[in-house]
């Protein structure tokens, strides 16, 4: 999980946000909610691989911070929508091999 949060004050400011929100979503991750976007990963090296582009793509300015969940810590999440607890709808990215 990749949390963010850069400035969007000037022009170049909203480019730099945009091209850094692209290069995620090119490397696979998809938006969980603005500025928070997740990517299931099949092993610690698939993890650190992202981890290591994540930082190679890290603007200059802002904040970043990654958080490593497991498969059961993500699945015992519990959403809340207008204080109604509502089922899941984030897709499963684990792969079933038969």
């Amino acid at each position: 999980m990749v949390l963010f949060d850069l400035p969007t004050e000037t022009k170049k400011d909203r480019k730099i946000y945009s091209d850094f929100r692209k290069a995620l979503l090119k490397r696979g991750f998809v938006m969980f909610q603005f500025s928070i976007y997740l990517r299931y990963c099949s092993s610690v090296e698939n993890m650190n691989a992202h981890i290591l582009y994540v930082k190679r793509k890290m603007p200059s300015k802002g904040h970043i911070g990654i958080l490593m969940l497991t498969d059961k810590q993500f699945g015992d999440m519990e959403l809340l929508y207008c204080r109604k607890p509502v089922s899941r709808n984030v897709p499963s990215y684990q792969l079933e091999l038969f």
